[in-house]
């Protein structure tokens, strides 16, 4: 299904060169008021007007007012983006059967250490639960999140069609050197 509407929330694409505790704390401090050091003022990315003080989101800045706009009806004040789109949607699709958390982990569209992260805060806010052997389900504030996301995105209420569209961001891989067949001398 083709987007319609690109004003949302995003991941940066190269989120995962970060490390884990760099990661960890972008993704704690998103949201947050920072303030421009004396003298000096940052940028709204969405209206490039000078501020003081704005929103902080994996390095881009927003003021209030569009920060405000960017969040989407039902998500409770919690910035979702395509990503929460297809964690919420994944759940919703397979209410009859809840999938294992492992499962939605490795479907998200991000990087696992990501994952773990949305899909933690997902359950703090009350938008999915989680039973003692890992299965997740959707709450019914989970689906008002989920379809005020999808009408963001979408202009539509969720369909399945829309989990296809979400970018998997594969994590780096490391090239492993090749082995000559040769036998090591032992230095013992």
């Amino acid at each position: 299904m083709q987007k319609r509407n690109n004003f949302h929330f995003k991941y940066p694409p190269n989120i995962h060169a970060l490390d884990l505790a760099t990661m960890v704390n972008m993704y704690r401090s998103r949201g947050e008021p920072r303030k421009a050091v004396a003298g000096e003022y940052i940028s709204c990315a969405i209206t490039q007007t000078l501020l003081k003080e704005a929103k902080w989101w994996f390095g881009l800045y927003y003021s209030q007012d569009i920060w405000d706009e960017l969040l989407t009806k039902g998500s409770e004040g919690f910035p979702l983006t395509n990503i929460e789109l297809n964690v919420l949607g994944q759940v919703f699709v397979s209410e009859d059967d809840a999938p294992h958390r492992e499962f939605i982990e490795k479907n998200a569209g991000v990087t696992e250490k990501l994952e773990y992260l949305i899909l933690s805060d997902l359950r703090t806010f009350g938008f999915l639960t989680e039973d003692e052997g890992g299965f997740v389900r959707i709450t019914p504030r989970g689906e008002k999140a989920l379809h005020g996301i999808s009408r963001r995105i979408y202009e539509k209420r969720f369909l399945p069609e829309m989990l296809s569209d979400t970018p998997i961001l594969d994590e780096p891989k490391i090239e492993q050197a090749q082995k000559k067949d040769k036998e090591q001398t032992s230095l013992f």
